[in-house]
């Protein structure tokens, strides 16, 4: 086990098989997020946190384009059986004890999108030699950078006085999606000779 994608080859690009995973992942998590912000966020804005996250819709959208276009492919019969796991994962999970249903969504959605900018740091996976001329490596950095202002879309709202009084459900949501994309994140890396250790674990 490493702690970085590699090895590099002679121009520093990352393998590809390893940017197909990786790169699968973050398109099926930000994927998720993408769809049920555009589910959820209704046509007329009414709160000021919800521009905050009409605005994450467009850089999750953004950060799946960047993807599927930066990565060099290769075919991997893995997939179809990884991505399945992943897209049941990220699933709505209404929060329990909060009766507003759709809130509950939001909720849960933002608990989601606070564990992938915050949790997964794809940058951090690159060694020095990467070269900074690779579509692939440029993507892992812009991602995590759009990733650490993103978070602060579900911050904002998560922190917000309107969940004052579920805010131990709000937390506990918050705490259970970290734990679930934590999990899944470190077994993709370790199934691509990545060990715990290069997520911070």
């Amino acid at each position: 086990m490493t702690r970085f994608l590699g090895p590099l080859d002679s121009a520093g690009r990352v393998p590809p098989l390893q940017q197909t995973r990786v790169a699968s992942f973050l398109i099926s998590a930000h994927g998720a997020l993408a769809r049920q912000l555009a589910v959820a966020l209704p046509g007329q804005l009414k709160a000021g946190w919800q521009t905050e996250l009409n605005a994450q819709l467009y850089r999750e959208t953004e950060i799946v384009s960047l993807l599927m276009r930066a990565t060099s492919w290769l075919p991997d019969f893995s997939l179809p059986y990884l991505v399945l796991s992943w897209e049941a994962a990220w699933l709505p999970k209404p929060v329990a004890g909060v009766a507003d249903r759709k809130l509950a969504m939001t909720i849960d959605i933002a608990a989601l999108g606070h564990a992938v900018h915050g949790a997964i740091r794809p940058a951090a996976l690159l060694p020095v030699e990467a070269s900074a001329e690779d579509p692939f490596v440029v993507a892992l950095r812009r991602i995590e950078f759009e990733s650490s202002r993103l978070i602060q879309a579900q911050i904002h709202f998560l922190k917000g006085e309107e969940l004052r009084p579920v805010r131990e459900a709000v937390s506990a949501a918050v705490e259970a999606r970290h734990r679930q994309v934590g999990k899944l994140w470190a077994e993709l890396l370790e199934g691509i000779g990545i060990g715990r250790e290069a997520n911070g674990e």
